[in-house]
């Protein structure tokens, strides 16, 4: 009949030999290695220093904690001399900057639920 042998598979040589598969068993670790460390976030070296990229987050983060404060503290003060109320202007508005900040820290490091789902706290859809 002419469904004989459509199943099999055309022979693909002399099977590889132990040397053979060590040597692309070994190539397969040292890829999946690298790729390992390319997915992990930068730690601290030895001596205890950060890589470019994670001192260039932690400035970024640490920043945007000390403008919210700031900015809150400007604005206190500022409210205040318009208002004469010291000094409950500064406190409140303070109070109010360090708020600010510390969301926006934890919207700059990603820890916020707001992914695809709009952070409405539903599970995403499939």
């Amino acid at each position: 009949m002419a469904d004989e042998g459509a199943g099999e598979r055309p022979p693909k040589g002399p099977d590889p030999t132990d040397a053979e598969l060590h040597e692309r068993l070994k190539s397969l670790e040292t890829r999946l290695g690298r790729a390992k460390r390319s997915d992990e976030p930068d730690a601290p070296k030895a001596d205890g220093s950060l890589s470019g990229s994670a001192f260039g987050r932690a400035v970024r983060l640490s920043s945007e904690l000390v403008a919210g404060v700031l900015v809150g503290g400007g604005l206190g003060l500022g409210f205040d001399r318009l208002a004469g109320t010291k000094p409950w202007g500064l406190i409140v508005l303070l109070m109010i900057g360090f708020a600010a900040g510390v969301l926006n820290l934890v919207r700059s490091a990603g820890l916020t639920g707001s992914g695809k789902n709009g952070g409405s706290g539903s599970p995403p859809q499939s």
